[in-house]
Order: structure tokens, then sequence, then C-alpha cells
């Protein structure tokens, strides 16, 4: 059992990790389409104009906080906070702030955040992209998030992937960029996990479209229910963030004291036609 129990806390940080790599390409790749339902097709199409039509995103700066959840449990045991830094596409880096609590949350995070900013090649961002390669579709609708009119698109993996979601992408009505997606990890990545959840929420934020909060949940054999949540909580975008990671680039990805950065609001931004 104590054997299980170590190979368990292992596989822990490893689905964190496959969760939100998949997830997070979501947001920032094309869709192709190859479908026979109209509004399916319609879609899609809009959505690959978006990206064929997407400026480069302006140097980013963002504050999460992470909080890690063993089953049942009304508070975190552990908390980080971690600082993320895109100067480009193709240059990130992040740094840990704080954390509070268990060693291991920090060690999920770590692992996550390393992943995250490390470059993705062509072929990986397209294994998990939403498109017709990877996905049968299905027009569920159209609602409201938050205020903003939205289609929905019901998500079917065509193979059994940990890079895709079995469940519901919500697309922006009027940017049709992806406001949020929940579901199931269509291949779950070991079989001491029993099941796979995840929801991502996305927004704009003064021209650049990012992860706003997520939450995965996995049901692990011997342990139980296992959640780990995250929440922007400040945000800055321009030029200052290029001249300020700049000049302290050689402490990123190390341990620093937290510091005080101006907040914009992570709020949905209405979008007008």
């Amino acid at each position: 059992m104590a054997k299980a129990v170590l190979n368990s806390k292992i596989i822990l940080r490893t689905w964190f990790t496959a969760v939100i790599l998949c997830t997070l390409a979501y947001a920032q790749q094309p869709a192709q389409t190859n479908t026979s339902n109209p509004q399916v097709t319609f879609i899609l199409e809009r959505m690959q104009k978006t990206q064929a039509d997407a400026r480069p995103a302006p140097p980013y700066q963002v504050i999460r906080e992470y909080r890690l959840f063993s089953e049942k449990a009304a508070e975190p045991s552990a908390k980080v906070v971690a600082e993320i830094d895109s100067l480009s596409a193709d240059e990130k880096s992040f740094v840990i702030q704080k954390r509070v609590g268990s060693g291991r949350a920090e060690d999920v995070v770590r692992k996550i955040l390393q992943h995250e900013t490390t470059i993705s090649t062509p072929k990986q961002e397209s294994e998990s992209a939403i498109n017709s390669d990877n996905y049968f579709f299905t027009s569920l609708g159209a609602t409201t998030l938050d205020g903003n009119p939205c289609y929905l698109l019901g998500l079917d993996p065509k193979r059994k992937d940990t890079d895709l979601v079995r469940g519901i992408a919500w697309i922006d009505a009027h940017s049709f960029q992806v406001r949020h997606i929940e579901g199931q990890l269509a291949r779950n990545p070991s079989w001491m996990l029993k099941k796979v959840s995840v929801s991502i929420d996305f927004a704009e934020v003064r021209g650049v479209w990012l992860q706003t909060s997520m939450e995965a949940v996995a049901d692990v054999r011997f342990i139980g229910t296992q959640t780990l949540r995250s929440q922007t909580v400040d945000a800055r975008v321009g030029d200052l963030v290029a001249q300020n990671t700049s000049d302290n680039k050689r402490t990123r990805n190390v341990k620093r004291k937290a510091r005080n950065i101006p907040a914009v609001a992570i709020t949905p931004i209405e979008s007008s036609q």
C-alpha cells in the first residue's frame, strides 16, 4: 500500500502537467473545418479567420494563485503564488513567489510552469488543437457566459489521447475565441486515475486572450479525489513588462519575495460589432 501511495503521488504531478498543457493549447490553435453541419462549419471558419488575423501578442505578466485540495477538504492543503512573464510566443519565464503548506504543491506548479514556458513544437500544438483532425463536433446551440453570448460546441475526440478532452467548448460569438472548456480527458494518464475532469476559463485582458482560471479534478485510486485550482489575480500588459522582465532576466525561475503589481481587471470584456 505504501508503494502504491508513493506511485500515486508521482502520478498526480504527471496528470496535473498533462491537464494544463492540453487545455492551454485550445485557445491558441486555429480550428480547421471539415464537417457537414453548417452551424459548426460557420463557427470553425470564423475561429480560423480570427487566428489568421491575430496580431502577435504584446508582452504580458500575470500572477496566478494555485490551490491544492484533498478529498472533501474545505480548505486547501497548500497554496502557491507564481509570476509568469511572456515577452513573446517563444520567450517565457516564471518565478515562484510564495508557497504555503505542502512542498508537493510547489513541485506540481513548478512542473506545470516549466512545461508551459517551454516552446511547443508545431506537432505538439496540432495534436491538441480544436480542429477536425482531432475532434468530431456537435452544435449544442447558444448561451451566455458572464454576459457574453457564446456558441456551444460538443467535443468528441477522434482518438484516446491525454491531450484531448471529451466535453464542451464555449466559443465567444463576437471574437470567436474559446471562453471556456470543460470535460474529461479522453485518456487517463495512468490506471491509477479513474477519471480526470478539467474546467478552464479564458478572457481578454487589454487585447491579449489569457487563461484566467482553471480547475482540474482527479479521482485517484487509494487516495481519493484531488483538486488543483488556479486563479489569475493580477495582470499587466505592454512595454513596461518587457523592460521589467529584461532587467530581471537573471532572476527568472528562482524563488523571491512577492512584489506589488498594479491590478488589471480580469473580467470578460464585452465585444461590439
